[in-house]
C-alpha cells in the first residue's frame, strides 16, 4: 500500500470517529457478550464507578498493560468510550472496521499526531468519552511508565474533566495466543477539572499531566501495583556508597546514607548494600531485621559472596546485584543482574534517569568480582 493510500484510509477512520461514532449494533452486541465473560473468566472487579460522570465529556486517563485494557474500560462505563489505538492495527480492513465500530481511532505513536488530538477534541465537544493511555504504549512489567503530555494538553484545550483509572492483572492474561483466567481489578478515582485554555504551551501541558498522573498512580498502588522508587537507603560510607547516593539523587530519589549500624528501613523502597565483601555479612546481619518484605535490595559489593546469601537473610520481594565503576558520573557504565523482570525495569529506569549506561543480565550470568569491572557481568540487554 502506498503512503497516500495509507493516509487516506487513516483519514477515513478519523472522520468516522468524529462524525458518526460507534456502530451501535456492533458496540452493544459486543459488550453484551464480553461483559459476562469478563466477570466470570477474569473475575473482574470494578471499584469507583460512581466517580464516572453520567453526562458530558470525559477524559479517562489510564495505565496501559495489555491489548485488553480498552475492552475492560468499555465495560466499566455505561456510555461508549472512544480510545486511541496504534495505526498499525488499521492496516487490516476487517480488524479496522471492527475496532472503529467499537470506538477506536488511530494514532501515530512516537510523533506529535495532530489528527489524533483533533479527533479526540471533536468527540469531547459532542459530549462523549475518550480513553487515553498517557504512557503512550504498553508498559510492563514493574511500576508505571512516564506519561506524555498529550493528556494534559487535551484537558486544557477542551475543559473536559479527567478521570484517573488504574487496571491491574490484564498483563497476565495472555501467554502467546492463549488467554488465561486471571483476576483483573479496576479502580476509578474522582474526576479532576482544569480550566479551558485557548493556547496551551508544552510547559503548561506537562504541568497538568504531572497533576493527573499521580492520581493514576494512587489508584495503581491502592490495587497493589508496584510503586516507583521514591526513597532509598545506601548502606556504606566509602566512595562507592557516596557515588551511588549521588547517582540516585540525580534520578530524583530521596536517599539516606547509613553506616553499618542498624537503621530504620520502614520508609525505604530500596536498600543498597555498597560495602566491601568482608563487611557485607555484618552489614546484612545489622540491617536485615529492619527491611520490610515490600522493599527491594540491591547488592553493590566487590566480594564473592553470592546474592543468594543476602536473599537467605533478608525477606525482600526482589534482589539484584550491581557492578560498575566506583565513580558513577553521568555516562558511566553499570551492569544490573536480577531474575525479577519488574525489579530490573524499576531499578534500571532509576539508574538510566541518573545518566548511567545500564546493561542488564541475569544472576546466573553475573560474574562477581571487582566492582570496577562492569563489563565482566556478561552480555546483557541494554536498558
Amino acid at each position: 500500500m502506498t503512503e497516500s493510500k495509507r493516509a487516506t484510509r487513516i483519514a477515513r477512520y478519523h472522520a468516522r470517529a468524529r462524525e458518526r461514532g460507534v456502530n451501535p449494533i456492533v458496540y452493544w452486541v459486543t459488550r453484551a457478550i464480553i461483559q459476562p465473560f469478563f466477570h466470570l473468566y477474569f473475575r473482574l472487579s470494578r471499584i469507583g464507578r460512581e466517580h464516572i460522570p453520567e453526562t458530558g465529556p470525559v477524559i479517562f486517563a489510564a495505565n496501559h498493560r495489555s491489548f485488553l485494557d480498552p475492552f475492560i474500560m468499555g465495560v466499566c462505563s455505561r456510555r461508549p468510550i472512544y480510545y486511541v489505538a496504534k495505526r498499525e492495527i488499521f492496516a487490516n480492513p476487517l480488524v479496522a472496521w471492527f475496532v472503529s465500530s467499537l470506538g477506536a481511532f488511530p494514532v501515530h505513536r512516537g510523533a506529535g499526531d495532530a489528527d489524533m488530538l483533533e479527533t479526540a477534541k471533536a468527540i469531547l465537544e459532542r459530549g462523549d468519552c475518550v480513553l487515553m493511555f498517557p504512557e503512550g504504549t504498553r508498559t510492563r512489567p514493574g511500576a508505571l511508565g512516564r506519561p506524555k503530555r498529550g493528556v494534559g494538553r487535551l484537558a486544557l484545550e477542551t475543559g473536559a474533566p479527567v478521570v484517573p483509572v488504574a487496571m491491574i492483572g490484564t498483563e497476565a492474561v495472555r501467554k502467546g495466543w492463549m488467554i488465561r483466567p486471571h483476576k483483573i481489578r479496576v479502580r476509578i478515582g474522582r474526576a479532576l477539572t482544569f480550566p479551558k485554555v485557548e493556547t496551551v504551551s508544552p510547559q503548561l501541558a506537562g504541568a497538568v499531566t504531572d497533576r493527573i498522573w499521580p492520581n493514576v498512580m494512587l489508584q495503581w498502588e491502592w490495587l497493589g501495583g508496584l510503586p516507583p522508587l521514591r526513597r532509598a537507603a545506601v548502606v556504606g560510607t566509602g566512595q562507592r556508597a557516596t557515588s551511588l547516593v549521588e547517582a540516585l539523587r540525580r534520578a530524583k530519589i530521596e536517599v539516606d546514607q547509613v553506616g553499618a549500624d542498624t537503621a530504620d528501613h520502614s520508609r525505604h523502597d530500596l536498600v543498597v548494600f555498597a560495602v566491601s565483601g568482608e563487611e557485607l555479612p555484618a552489614a546484612v546481619e545489622a540491617h536485615a531485621v529492619r527491611i520490610a518484605p515490600r522493599t527491594g535490595v540491591l547488592v553493590a559489593s566487590d566480594g564473592v559472596l553470592p546474592t543468594s546469601y543476602v536473599a537467605e537473610h533478608i525477606p525482600a520481594w526482589a534482589m539484584a546485584a550491581l557492578a560498575g565503576d566506583d565513580e558513577l558520573e553521568r555516562g558511566a557504565s553499570v551492569a544490573l543482574a536480577t531474575d525479577n523482570e519488574a525489579f530490573s525495569r524499576q531499578v534500571g529506569d532509576a539508574l538510566s534517569a541518573a545518566g548511567l549506561k545500564v546493561t542488564k543480565t541475569t544472576l546466573a550470568d553475573f560474574q562477581p568480582g571487582r566492582f570496577a569491572r562492569a563489563e565482566k557481568a556478561g552480555a546483557g540487554q541494554a536498558a
